[in-house]
């Protein structure tokens, strides 16, 4: 009895802090370009990289101070991936999804109309080949662009702008995502080496709603 008593005091205690608490559901879109890694060996000599491309994003966040706070989201982007040597260039449609929690801290209050911020935080992301294989591929001596997935940690770093108008907000940013390099779905051939982190940079726009 007396542990049912504390629970529902602790419940209705913490009940009022968790309910003034501001969330936000939203999305946006925008675009990505990626760096490239070198690929080597005895006899050839080129770069893997991931191109271009469309990135869409859905998240929903909170505000847990008047400056701090913290969101889940959710990243899907399309860009081939690439491999050159020379004048030569092989193509492969591809794709990425990435799952992060990112922290963010508002140089502004929360009842700011404007508020800059940065952020910080990681995850997973999945790389994947979605185009045909074909018997010879390009510079296949020196890599495979191949139809697989490949699962990555993450580390996400930002910067942007909130844009708070009542129940609706709006946002711009700018962030960087880096990963190990994907060698399942770009595979070095025997011989080749190939490594590193990738950073893939991203420009968006978004649009929340506040609940």
């Amino acid at each position: 009895m007396k542990k049912a008593v504390f629970a529902l005091t602790t419940l209705f205690t913490l009940a009022p802090a968790a309910f003034a608490q501001r969330w936000e559901v939203g999305g946006g879109a925008g675009g990505s370009f990626y760096t490239p890694v070198n690929v080597t060996n005895p006899a050839l000599s080129g770069q893997a990289k991931i191109g271009a491309g469309l990135v869409a994003s859905a998240w929903v966040a909170n505000n847990i101070t008047n400056h701090w706070g913290g969101e889940i989201r959710y990243d899907m982007g399309l860009g081939d991936l690439q491999l050159t040597s020379g004048g030569t260039k092989a193509t492969f449609s591809g794709q990425t999804h990435a799952v992060h929690y990112d922290f963010a801290y508002h140089l502004r209050n929360s009842e700011a109309p404007f508020r800059p911020y940065v952020s910080f935080g990681g995850g997973l992301k999945m790389f994947r080949g979605t185009g045909t294989e074909v018997a010879s591929q390009p510079l296949n001596r020196l890599a495979l662009l191949t139809r697989t997935t490949d699962l990555r940690p993450m580390v996400s770093v930002g910067a942007g702008l909130k844009i708070n108008a009542r129940r609706i907000g709006f946002r711009i940013e700018a962030r960087d995502s880096m990963s190990p390099f994907p060698s399942d779905v770009i595979a070095p051939a025997q011989n080749s080496s190939l490594g590193g982190w990738v950073h893939e940079f991203i420009v968006s726009a978004g649009i929340s709603v506040f609940i």
